[in-house]
C-alpha cells in the first residue's frame, strides 16, 4: 500500500469517473485502474463497484477511502511543518471565492499576495458557496471566502468583515428620491435578483420577506452583479448591492445608492476552512492581506444586523 494508491482511490471517489480522476492525477486511465486494482488485491476487497455508472465505493470501500483521506492529510502535514519553519512562503494555495465577492476583493488581494509572496502559487476558483464547501470537504480547496454563518460543524469560520447592504435604484424609480429606505418600501416587481444558488439572493429574499409571496414573478435572473446594475440603469427597477460593490460605483452614480434604515442589514464574510485543514501559515497570511484591504469600519458589526442565508 502506498500514498500514491491512496491518492488514486480518493481521486476516483471525488470524480466518480476513471478518466476524470486520471486526468486530475496527471496519469493515464489504465495506470489509475491498474494501481487501484493492485490495492484491492492487496487488501482482498473491492473498494469500488464498477458495475454502477458513475462508479461508486462499496460499503467497505467508503470506510477505506475515509481513512485514506485522513492518512493523506497527515502525510501532507509533514510538508506543512517544514514550510512553516521557512522564512519564505512557497507552494500552492487553492482558494474558493463566491461570485459576489470576486470582482471587488480578488484584484487587490491577488496583487498584494503576488508582490509579497512571489513563490506562492495561487489557484483561485470562483463558485457558489455550496460548491466551495463541497470542494473543501473533498480536499480540492484549501480555504474559501464565503458568506456565513453556514452552521456546518465540519467547517471552521473565521469572520473577516461585514458588508452593509444598499439599495441601488434607477433614476426613474420612486426610491431614487429618498435618503433612507425601509425594507417594506421595496417593490418586488421591480427588484432584480441573482439567480438561484447564490446565497446573496437568499439574503435579499429574507430581507424583503419575499418568500412569503410565492406569486412574485422575476423577469430576469443572472449570476453577475454588474449585469444587475446595468439592468437597473436601463429600467425603472432596483437591486441590492453589498458594500464592496458600492465602493466601485462612480461618483456620478452614487446618488442612486440608498441606505436601508438602521439596524442596517449586512452580510458576514468569512475565511472558511475544513476543520482538519492544512497550510495554516499560508491561510494566516491570506487573512492578513484581506484585512489590510478592508476598511476598519467594515470589520466591525456596529449598527449592522447580519442577514440569514
Amino acid at each position: 500500500m502506498t500514498l500514491t494508491q491512496l491518492e488514486y482511490i480518493v481521486a476516483l471517489d471525488s470524480f466518480r469517473h476513471f478518466s476524470q480522476a486520471a486526468e486530475n492525477c496527471f496519469i493515464t486511465q489504465p495506470t489509475l485502474s491498474m494501481q487501484i486494482q493492485k490495492l484491492e488485491e492487496e487488501l482482498d476487497i473491492k473498494i469500488f463497484d464498477r458495475t454502477k455508472q458513475p462508479v461508486i465505493p462499496t460499503e467497505m470501500g467508503a470506510v477505506i477511502i475515509a481513512q485514506a483521506r485522513i492518512a493523506l492529510r497527515e502525510a501532507q502535514m509533514i510538508k506543512e511543518i517544514i514550510n512553516d519553519q521557512k522564512d519564505t512562503l512557497s507552494g500552492e494555495l487553492r482558494i474558493g471565492i463566491i461570485p459576489t465577492l470576486a470582482p471587488y476583493l480578488l484584484p487587490p488581494l491577488y496583487k498584494s499576495m503576488k508582490e509579497k509572496y512571489p513563490k506562492l502559487n495561487l489557484i483561485i476558483r470562483e463558485a457558489i458557496t455550496e460548491d466551495v464547501i463541497h470542494e473543501l470537504k473533498n480536499n480540492r480547496l484549501d480555504c474559501g471566502l464565503v458568506v456565513t454563518p453556514l452552521k456546518d460543524p465540519s467547517i471552521r469560520e473565521d469572520i473577516l468583515f461585514y458588508e452593509e447592504l444598499f439599495i441601488y435604484a434607477s433614476p426613474k424609480n420612486p426610491l431614487a428620491e429618498k435618503k433612507f429606505v425601509l425594507a417594506s418600501e421595496i417593490d418586488a416587481n421591480r427588484l432584480w435578483l441573482l439567480e438561484e444558488g447564490h446565497c446573496f439572493r437568499s439574503q435579499i429574499l429574507n430581507l424583503c420577506e419575499l418568500r412569503k409571496n410565492s406569486s412574485i414573478q422575476f423577469k430576469y435572473e443572472t449570476g453577475n452583479m454588474e449585469t444587475l446594475k446595468r439592468m437597473v440603469d436601463k429600467s425603472d427597477g432596483i437591486t441590492i448591492l453589498p458594500e464592496l460593490a458600492v465602493r466601485e460605483i462612480s461618483k456620478s452614480r452614487l446618488k442612486l445608492v440608498k441606505r436601508i434604515k438602521q439596524p442596517c442589514p449586512a452580510r458576514e464574510v468569512s475565511l472558511v476552512t475544513h476543520r482538519n485543514h492544512l497550510k495554516t501559515k499560508m491561510i494566516r497570511k491570506l487573512k492578513d492581506e484581506i484585512l489590510a484591504i478592508i476598511p476598519l469600519p467594515m470589520q466591525k458589526l456596529s449598527n449592522k444586523k447580519v442577514m440569514e442565508i
